[in-house]
């Protein structure tokens, strides 16, 4: 297997020893999944989730006695997850999507998996008419089975159900509303990323493209860092931007029309709700996150101070203050991920190593792989985790936060197919609650000097994923309220609105220019509406659990209690058997913890 990494090409091998035990660096995507993309076994997956769909249509389309009937009600119920166990993984659909993840220039993949996506699509649409009808059972009856003992294992179910019932619409305008999607959203999106994936710019004699040359920016000695930054700026403005302003446009009026017709009274209800978040929480998060934006700010002023420089440049805000001398080749990486999990107890360590020997975890960077990394897994499907590894902390960081959603989709598994799948807002605390462990395992062994680097770093994601995305939020409210009153917005105002939302977390240090508010291209989050404050709310819940089980490990108890609960529960009762409430004190105790964090950088740094 050829792996390319910055430029270089590096052989590597497929199978790999690591302390005398064979782990495949590939995903082994025949033994999951289908030879290859002609294997029959696809159509006939394909056709059995369709056939099973018509077959329970057939059976309940006319059928009443479950909406009133308690006995109906639970067998229809049993019915219906048995259906979720055959059709939620949607296996030919994933088989493409993965392949796609692994050669963006696969053509097949990227034909068939849109293909066979709008089978399923249809086939599922055959199905809608139950979820509606169960919310539209009759309030006393709706009571009634929410009490029953018999129907308890399906009471959380119900419960969401009917809580999302009122904004429901028609059958026929559920189907309109799904098909379109397509149309409406999903090619728009898709035109601006291809768009996007064409543009290049001309560095050191080369055409890089515009999704190579943003890794590079913070690689790179200052003045080249910022003449970079400025030419894939520019080649967004230039050549992306007027199509990006029809597809915001076009996506936020799309949502705005979807909202109104549901009843929605904020753009973010409609995500909360699916998210399964109390509203009131996590606006209670925005506000306390937005109001400390001094803390965010704090950590720049350190950071230009580091960089020996007066003021910043938004090219300037990821990149690092120095380079830790230790590294952390594969061996090294997996051995530190495999200590946490050991610490925590046999099964975790049982899951890692069974992935690594099973090809579930595509390790090396290639070309035409997909950049950064993922966790996918479905009810019954493998867990899957894509890697880009290199050798440094950064990467054995990454690899636990992916390990960390695996642990969560495969311990998730003990639930039943109807919750098995968790919702977003609580996927991101298990990840960065292992990924924050192996940073406080890797900080004890590092120099001082290496200390300062990697407190940098560990901070800079924190207000990455805290800050900034809070930040984002607020922006994409305001691009959301301004379309709706105004019909549209021209590209230079949405790229002065995100400017004056970012300026708001970086603080006067960082100098934006204009050019810096088309960021608004290559965010692919403000297409998945208010999506951000996941990240926000998972890291300050995680941070909180690290603090509680490093003070006792028996706290693994709880830990493994959340990570086992799929959707059973609301993400605010599932946090709360750990002892947390989602309050505003509680995410205020968090950002105070992070403003220590970023003291202690400031004191570090001085001894330097």
């Amino acid at each position: 297997m050829d792996c390319e990494y910055n430029g270089f090409i590096m052989k590597t091998k497929t199978l790999q020893k690591i302390d005398n035990k064979k782990i495949k660096t590939t995903w082994d995507l025949a033994k999951f999944f289908y030879k290859n993309g002609e294997d029959p076994q696809i159509e006939k997956d394909l056709q059995e989730i369709v056939s099973l769909c018509e077959q329970f249509e057939k059976k309940y389309r006319n059928e009443t006695a479950y909406l009133e009937n308690e006995e109906a009600l639970y067998a229809a119920l049993q019915e219906c997850e048995a259906l979720t166990k055959k059709i939620a993984s949607s296996k030919p659909v994933l088989y493409f999507s993965y392949r796609l993840a692994l050669n963006s220039a696969d053509k097949e993949a990227e034909g068939k998996a849109a293909k066979y996506g709008d089978v399923l699509v249809k086939a599922h649409n055959k199905i809608m008419f139950f979820d509606l009808n169960l919310g539209k059972i009759q309030k006393e009856n709706q009571e009634k089975f929410l009490k029953s003992d018999h129907l308890a294992h399906y009471r959380y179910l119900l419960k969401k159900t009917f809580e999302n019932a009122q904004y429901n619409l028609t059958e026929p305008e559920e189907k309109i509303l799904s098909i379109k999607s397509i149309a409406s959203y999903g090619m728009w999106v898709d035109g601006v990323e291809k768009l996007q994936n064409k543009q290049f710019v001309r560095w050191e004699g080369k055409n890089v493209p515009v999704s190579e040359a943003r890794e590079l920016i913070d690689n790179l000695p200052t003045k080249k860092r910022h003449a970079l930054h400025c030419l894939i700026m520019e080649t967004l403005r230039d050549n992306v931007s007027d199509f990006a302003e029809s597809e915001m446009n076009a996506v936020y009026t799309d949502k705005k029309i979807g909202d109104e017709l549901r009843g929605f009274k904020e753009p973010y209800s409609a995500t909360m709700l699916g998210y399964e978040n109390d509203e009131q929480s996590i606006l209670e998060l925005v506000s306390a996150v937005t109001s400390a934006f001094d803390v965010s700010q704090k950590f720049y002023k350190i950071k230009a101070r580091l960089l020996k420089e007066k003021t910043l440049t938004y090219a300037d805000r990821g990149v690092g203050v120095g380079q830790t001398k230790t590294k952390f080749p594969l061996k090294n990486g997996i051995a530190i991920v495999s200590k946490i999990f050991e610490d925590a107890g046999p099964q975790y360590k049982e899951i890692f190593e069974q992935m690594l020997s099973n090809g579930q975890i595509d390790i090396f960077p290639k070309q035409h792989k997909r950049s950064g990394a993922f966790c996918s897994g479905e009810v019954e499907s493998p867990t899957l985790v894509l890697m880009n590894y290199s050798d440094s902390l950064r990467s054995v960081e990454t690899l636990a936060h992916e390990m960390g959603h695996a642990m969560h989709t495969e311990l998730s598994k003990k639930q039943t197919p109807m919750y098995q799948n968790y919702t977003y807002s609580v996927a991101e605390t298990a990840s960065t609650f292992f990924e924050g462990l192996v940073f406080e395992e890797v900080f004890k062994t590092l120099s001082d000097k290496e200390k300062v680097i990697a407190l940098h770093d560990k901070i800079q994601g924190d207000v990455a994923s805290i800050f900034r995305q809070i930040a984002f939020f607020n922006f994409e409210l305001e691009l959301h309220k301004k379309i709706r009153a105004e019909g549209f917005v021209q590209k230079e105002d949405i790229a002065k609105l995100l400017n004056k939302h970012t300026s708001a977390y970086l603080g006067k240090t960082v100098k934006l220019e204009e050019v810096d508010g088309y960021f608004f291209i290559p965010v692919s989050h403000f297409r998945r509406f208010f999506y951000v404050y996941s990240y926000a709310y998972g890291q300050l819940i995680s941070r909180a659990l690290c603090e509680e089980y490093k003070k006792d490990h028996a706290f693994i108890e709880k830990i493994t209690e959340f990570l086992s609960a799929g959707g059973s529960a609301s993400p605010e009762e599932i946090f709360k058997r750990c002892g947390i409430t989602t309050n505003k004190q509680f995410f205020e105790k968090g950002i105070q913890n992070i403003a220590r964090d970023i003291d202690e950088l400031d004191k570090l740094s001085k001894k330097k």
